[in-house]
């Protein structure tokens, strides 16, 4: 395989090497690892057992971290020196592997290697990608691994692809790709073959309507469809056509002739600028200097849990995992812990404890690797004088100059510095003695110390369990904590006409979703007027002991930045919340629409009609086809029954979804050609989510995958829309290929 050659870390992954797989202090066991031929699949089988093993994609991993660099391999650190251990992270939900190698040397060839192999993945172009998908289908489905395929083993195949197709058009198909007529089909004769079975006549329709001679499209002709159909800028249309000839035509005779071929075409629409998601929008194209309260903020609630709230285990890698998927306000409860050390768990129930320093010390390390704006720390204090001077004693030596000590220019500011002035620092909220003004204005007596509220979060603990724990009405603060909190001043709320009067800015209020579901509804307008002027944090009520979320697109339309999820649980409400920080560089800070940052501009949520420069837009999908979507149901005989609901998300107004058909086992390449039609009043706070799902006239729906995005960053025309799975990682090649049209009502 030409990607081993010279290199001799693969070359001794494909030998392979016994490691041990490590689970906790007292689960080590040894295992067998090799890198397959494919270079592409990681296979490992214990020492002992029979012919059972196990594989994992490299695709699956997404990074290598070297040495003690999980909470597994430090438990077990006086056992192994850092530089035989290593771990392998999964995109998703799945947990990491952790290894332990005989020497440094095999532990280096492992991690150079792994790194060597996720690059060259990373650097792959969409046709090698899809090429190296289909030879992993042929590997899997050569039974007797000869490198070769009979029709019956074709069979077999196209069931585990999804692929319920006549057998008569199969075995043609199969004929026509049998170039050396063996009655098999070697590699590159499957891929003939694939390719042939994946012909895309729903591409070839759109292509033919726009080719003069039926062939190619000429320049003008590509012009032509992409100032008509994908409403392109006119000014910029011609180069735009030149670019996508040169980037995606893969035949260097239709290049000289400035024309494109179905392939150039399907490979175009196909691409990041073929998809439904605006490139533009994907990178950092938004305002960052406003103050930090003018956006929506990507915010995690009990960042340390990996499972439910009660029995839950508590874990670093929660800070890490929401991190790394730009969240920018994570969740810590501290609790007294033994040798004077705090710790952070979910008080009161039987979820493990972690150490708070560890928490400080991850997002020390990884607070900045995917966004370079601020992290707002939240606290939940319930530890005693002596422990809180623990807490800022690790904040001020860990975390250094990243942890805001100070406002910006030393000077008592009136509001927010912006996102821009806060890089890379640190921000604590918490309850703070005084405000920012004394502390400005010299030092603080220190019997202010007695003060201090019981936040919202604790009051609703106590109301949910107050027959077990007596209420503590007042807690000491520690000066030196207290002295931490600029910019993010936890305080109890009244009301909003309370707030309007007496409240500073930096004094920001915890809601549950039902006290702030009651707001909206009682003073939604008021909401979002506060929300111009100050931050708002709502989260999850205390009932839901599974740590499912409420949905977030009730709180973003009253303008609530801090709007917190248990990242470690899927569903919609995660979609919708990647779906809103898919944009602006994955940033984690999302401007918000204009009419929710004026103070003198009036917008209620159940009302947008009312609102001045109100322009109600009508969208229209007509939902084309679907390709290879992901097989739902392990057992062999079964195929997908698929249809697409695409759901509205926004105002009140605005909530609707609505279905195509469903297609009788064809879950390779429906066809729909149904449209649906919306009409969108507040279309700057609408996200759109198109799922697919598995038709079970008997019981529930199956999930297949998913896409959500903003209203505000589709690109019209024709476009594929790439599936994700229930984790939000991504399940290629399954998409929807759609057209989307957006017009003006009024």
């Amino acid at each position: 395989d030409e990607c081993i050659q010279g290199d001799d870390n693969l070359q001794s992954m494909i030998v392979g090497t016994v490691m041990r797989k490590i689970k906790s202090r007292t689960w080590k066991k040894q295992r067998y690892f090799k890198l397959q031929e494919d270079c592409m699949t990681i296979w490992y089988k214990s020492k002992k057992a029979g012919n059972a093993h196990s594989t994992f994609s490299v695709n699956d991993v997404e990074t290598v971290r070297e040495g003690h660099q999980s909470e597994v391999l430090l438990s077990i650190a006086d056992e192994f020196p850092p530089d035989r251990c290593f771990t392998l992270v999964f995109r998703g939900r799945r947990g990491n592997l952790d290894l332990v190698a005989d020497s440094a040397d095999e532990a280096q060839s492992w991690i150079k290697g792994m790194k060597k192999l996720i690059e060259n993945l990373e650097n792959m172009g969409e046709s090698e990608k899809l090429d190296q998908w289909i030879c992993e289908w042929f590997k899997k489905a050569d039974k007797n691994n000869d490198g070769r395929m009979n029709f019956p083993e074709i069979r077999v195949l196209l069931k585990m692809m999804n692929v319920d197709m006549n057998e008569h058009h199969a075995h043609r198909l199969f004929m026509t790709a049998d170039k050396s007529q063996t009655g098999t089909l070697e590699d590159d004769e499957f891929v003939l073959f694939y390719k042939m079975l994946t012909q895309r006549e729903d591409v070839l329709r759109v292509f033919q309507d726009y080719s003069g001679d039926g062939q190619k499209l000429s320049l003008r002709d590509l012009e032509e469809f992409l100032r008509d159909e994908q409403l392109e800028e006119v000014d910029g249309v011609q180069q735009l056509a030149m670019e996508l000839i040169q980037r995606y035509e893969p035949s260097d005779t239709a290049k000289m002739l400035k024309a494109m071929s179905i392939d150039g075409f399907l490979m175009y629409l196909a691409s990041a600028e073929g998809s439904i998601f605006h490139p533009r929008q994907q990178s950092l194209y938004q305002d960052m200097t406003q103050p930090l309260n003018h956006y929506f903020i990507s915010s995690s609630h009990n960042t340390y849990l990996m499972e439910d709230q009660l029995r839950g285990h508590s874990s670093v890698e929660g800070y890490i995992r929401a991190l790394k998927r730009g969240c920018r306000c994570v969740e810590v409860d501290c609790w007294d812990g033994p040798n004077g050390e705090p710790i952070v768990y979910h008080g009161h129930t039987f979820t493990s404890k972690i150490l708070f320093k560890d928490v400080v010390i991850a997002l020390r390390n990884y607070a900045f690797k995917v966004s370079e704006y601020p992290v707002i720390l939240s606290t939940e204090n319930h530890c005693g004088v002596e422990q809180q001077r623990v807490m800022a004693q690790h904040l001020n030596t860990i975390l250094g100059d990243k942890l805001l000590k100070s406002t910006l220019d030393g000077k008592i500011p009136v509001s927010f510095p912006s996102p821009e002035e806060l890089k890379g620092k640190i921000l604590l909220k918490g309850k703070k003695i005084g405000g920012l003004e004394e502390s400005l204005n010299g030092p603080v007596e220190p019997e202010d110390s007695l003060t201090g509220e019981v936040s919202d979060e604790d009051e609703a603990f106590i109301q949910f369990n107050s027959r077990s724990f007596p209420q503590k009405s007042k807690q000491r603060l520690s000066k030196e904590l207290s002295d931490c909190v600029v910019y993010c001043k936890s305080v109890h709320f009244s009301s909003f006409k309370h707030s309007r009067i007496h409240s500073k800015f930096y004094e920001i209020s915890s809601f549950t979703e039902s006290k702030a579901r009651k707001h909206l509804r009682e003073a939604g307008a008021e909401f979002v007027h506060h929300n111009a002027r100050q931050l708002t944090r709502v989260y999850p009520s205390g009932l839901r002991t599974d740590s499912s979320n409420f949905n977030p697109q009730e709180m973003w339309n009253t303008g609530t930045q801090i709007v917190a999820l248990n990242f470690q649980t899927a569903g919609v409400e995660m979609d919708l919340n990647d779906g809103l920080f898919s944009q602006n560089g994955r940033c984690g800070y999302v401007l918000k629409p204009d009419f929710m940052r004026m103070s003198e501009r009036s917008f209620d949520p159940e009302v947008p009609i009312n609102r001045e420069g109100y322009r109600p837009l009508s969208l229209c999908i007509q939902v084309i086809s679907g390709q290879q979507l992901p097989k739902v149901n392990i057992k062999e005989s079964s195929v997908v029954d698929p249809f697409v609901r695409v759901e509205i998300h926004g105002v009140p107004l605005d909530q609707a979804k609505q279905e195509t058909r469903y297609i009788d086992n064809n879950g390779f390449n429906p066809v729909w050609y149904d449209t649906l039609r919306f009409t969108i009043h507040a279309p700057e706070l609408a996200l759109v989510r198109f799922v697919v799902e598995d038709y079970d006239k008997a019981s529930r729906n199956d999930f297949v995958g998913q896409y959500s995005l903003p209203f505000s960053c589709i690109q019209q025309g024709y476009r594929h829309i790439h599936l994700l799975s229930k984790d939000g990682t991504s399940i290629p090649p399954a998409s929807l290929f759609v057209h989307v049209r957006i017009t003006n009502l009024v």
